[in-house]
């Protein structure tokens, strides 16, 4: 059960899926506000949607609500990786900056309105601070309003 934060933000149990990770690695996926560029930047391998063979890229990821969550960002444009989780949602999370993980994962669209507004308000809260983490600017709530989200939980492989 999540309860509503004063901030408006919402506090929630925390992410089980990173349970089985080992320690430095559930640290490099557990970045704080403080955390920097290179420390958000991973690459996803996908499946193709239409072709079904694997399709590497890079991109931010964010953590809000105790979770984490890949998203398209401001303007909310069509992404070929969230067309390609929507058709096929497990996917390889790589770890990349300091510390070195190949996490298989799975991602489910956030499509539910409170959620989605709570998530996009912390990300771009984060996003916002004086130091800038993730170097885009200007950033304001409603120009993310039609981003693609997907959160992203972590499966266990033996």
């Amino acid at each position: 059960m999540s309860s509503k934060h004063p901030a408006g933000r919402r506090d929630s149990a925390p992410d089980e899926s990173l349970s089985h990770l080992p320690a430095h690695v559930r640290r490099a996926i557990e970045i704080t506000p403080a955390a920097g560029t290179r420390e958000r930047i991973i690459d996803i391998t996908t499946r193709g949607r239409r072709t079904g063979r694997p399709r590497r890229l890079e991109i931010f990821f964010y953590r809000a609500a105790g979770r984490t969550y890949l998203c398209s960002g401001a303007g909310g444009g069509a992404t070929d990786w969230h067309a390609n989780l929507l058709a096929h949602p497990d996917f390889t999370f790589h770890l990349k900056n300091g510390v070195r993980a190949d996490l298989a994962a799975r991602a489910t669209p956030v499509t539910d309105p409170d959620e989605r507004q709570a998530v996009l308000a912390e990300i771009v809260a984060d996003l916002n601070q004086p130091h800038d983490p993730g170097t885009i600017r200007p950033t304001r709530l409603e120009d993310w309003a039609d981003s693609r989200l997907m959160r992203v939980s972590f499966r266990y492989r033996p």
